[in-house]
């Protein structure tokens, strides 16, 4: 009964001392409370804000820079020859002893595109996972840098070390295996990028996104965070890929009469896994066009992040052994791209495959912004051969919905919030999110390209700007073409080109033959002589004018004949073709 009573005591007693602790404010733990940091961090996008695609971002800390990403961005409708488009990394040259490497979130082109071409320029170490570095590998191969470059595979959840920052890569989930988040470890504090994600909780392949990881992060304490902002329009969760699976196995349980042809982005390796898959389950053959369907299946396959049943794929020149209900094609061509597997099918071009009244065409991807019209110009002419298109509930996202981003910025934590991956519309729907979530506005930046954001714990500011621009890559050339160059191709595009061609006597410069009028793209003489007549007056009118005022300099001479003629083109039919004297001496 004694040692019960004392064993009483000391319980009390120990509890007293514990509520102690805990109520009086002047306390041991209270006074060693933790001082906000004055070390300052850079955060510099040099591309992959207000469009998609093009994303690099450069996180500098004294004398150290990592590179998150390096990606390409696909051109325009109104960027006529245009074949990419890549970021200027000026501001890394110029800092390249800086430079440590570039730590790449995951495989897409719009994060690994600009390698081939940006690291001849700064030659620093790539950092990958596994898929990713096999896919980076090959494009290096591709371009002769394979040797040249310093390449190491991070396997999840470990850390590089790079000058004066540390970098852990984080599983995460998104439409590509090896996919990761980034804890940016800076004496300024972790700058936490998540790369393109969504939170998956039942994925097809692999495991679920490191959430609890996340969690710790936000217990220790996380500077910034830098969030994909691409379905920051939409409410909700993004449905899990285990939807695509069903919808594929009853899709292909409805066709068992029918040849079935999938197409979807090569570089969604689940997706293609999953088609494989079910079309082994109701044992049919499966048969890859596209080339880069092609490497990308070759790459997966080799490093282990796919795996295909033995006698499952043929080539296409076997199809003629099987009929058409054994048969699934997987293609590239989703997006309706011009030279495309399944675009050159749906025009009659493609040399192996013809389409049959009866196929069943799945699209299993949503069109990007601005590809809508060449989509729909594929389904048409696959439905006027008499196929089946179905593109319902064929696709989710890969990116993070509205709940998504309030999930991982409220296991976050962070003191500043900068949404990026998005067009300034989805930037700022973030930006809402995060307020909402009670982050104030002043710690939330809708940052531009260019822009220097300098972060402290104390502090958060614009510090300067660098450049950070488009660079054009027109065949084999890159950065030669400009805005100018692709004005005038435009305008050829859309009004044509006039020459006007003339011979001048040597030494006096009087008019010997011409002007001579010769057009393309801008009318059809024959139709035209009453126009083209009023052009050749005008043209000599203003040779007449430079020989009164003796004005001999060919520069100049030309000068006058384009100012003459555009001025009245303009009057005459409104319209501003471009205009090219061209003068010859005898």
């Amino acid at each position: 009964m004694r040692r019960n009573q004392n064993q009483k005591d000391q319980k009390d007693s120990k509890d007293l001392n514990d509520q102690k602790s805990l109520k009086e404010p002047g306390d041991r733990k209270e006074k060693k409370e933790k001082q906000p940091s004055a070390e300052k961090v850079r955060i510099i996008p040099l591309g992959g804000l207000d469009k998609i695609g093009m994303n690099i971002t450069a996180i500098e800390y004294n004398n150290t820079i990592v590179v998150v990403d390096c990606g390409m961005s696909f051109p325009d409708d109104d960027m006529p020859g245009i074949d990419k488009i890549i970021p200027d990394v000026s501001y890394l040259v110029e800092n390249k002893e800086k430079v440590k490497g570039f730590v790449i979130t995951h495989g897409h082109e719009d994060h690994i595109g600009a390698l081939p071409y940006i690291l001849p320029q700064v030659n620093v170490p790539v950092y990958a996972t596994k898929l990713t570095m096999g896919l980076i590998e090959h494009k290096l191969k591709e371009a002769g840098l394979l040797k040249k470059t310093k390449r190491k595979i991070v396997k999840q959840g470990s850390t590089v070390n790079l000058g004066e920052i540390r970098v852990e890569f984080i599983k995460t989930n998104h439409s590509i295996a090896g996919a990761s988040s980034l804890a940016i470890y800076t004496p300024a504090g972790i700058v936490f990028h998540t790369g393109d994600f969504k939170v998956d909780y039942t994925p097809l392949f692999g495991d679920s996104i490191d959430l609890q990881r996340m969690a710790i992060l936000g217990k220790k304490g996380v500077l910034a965070v830098l969030s994909d902002s691409t379905n920051a329009l939409r409410p909700g969760f993004t449905p899990s890929e285990t939807k695509v699976a069903k919808t594929f196995d009853t899709l292909f349980a409805e066709h068992t009469k029918s040849r079935i042809i999938v197409a979807t982005f090569a570089s969604n390796v689940d997706r293609v896994q999953q088609i494989i898959n079910t079309a082994q389950k109701y044992g049919r053959k499966v048969i890859v066009q596209g080339r880069s369907m092609v490497n990308i299946i070759d790459i997966a396959t080799k490093i282990g992040c796919m795996k295909i049943p033995d006698g499952t794929l043929i080539n296409v020149d076997e199809m003629k052994r099987y009929p058409d209900e054994q048969l699934v094609f997987i293609t590239t061509g989703s997006q309706g791209e011009a030279m495309a597997a399944l675009s050159r099918m749906a025009d009659s071009t493609h040399k192996k495959v013809i389409i049959k009244p009866g196929d069943a065409i799945i699209l299993s991807s949503t069109p990007i912004p601005g590809n809508e019209k060449a989509v729909s110009h594929v389904i048409n002419e696959l439905v006027k051969k008499g196929a089946k298109v179905i593109y319902q509930d064929t696709h989710v996202s890969g990116h993070a919905c509205q709940q998504e981003l309030q999930l991982i910025y409220t296991l976050l934590k962070p003191k500043y919030a900068i949404p990026v991956h998005g067009e300034y519309r989805h930037r700022l729907a973030a930006a809402g999110v995060v307020t909402d979530l009670g982050i104030p506005k002043e710690n939330t930046f809708l940052i531009q390209a260019g822009d220097v954001l300098e972060l402290s714990e104390s502090s958060a500011r614009i510090a300067g700007k660098v450049t950070a621009r488009e660079v054009f890559v027109d065949g084999l050339g890159v950065g030669d073409v400009g805005n100018i160059v692709l004005r005038d191709r435009q305008n050829l595009a859309e009004n044509g080109i006039i020459l006007v061609t003339l011979t001048l006597e040597k030494g006096t410069g009087h008019l010997l033959a011409g002007p001579e009028i010769i057009t393309r793209g801008f009318v059809y003489i024959r139709e035209s002589a009453d126009l083209m007549e009023e052009l050749h007056q005008v043209a000599l009118k203003a040779l007449e004018n430079c020989e009164k005022r003796r004005i001999r300099e060919w520069s100049r001479i030309k000068s006058e004949i384009k100012d003459s003629m555009d001025s009245y083109l303009w009057k005459k039919i409104q319209r501003s073709p471009v205009i090219l004297p061209v003068i010859m001496e005898v």
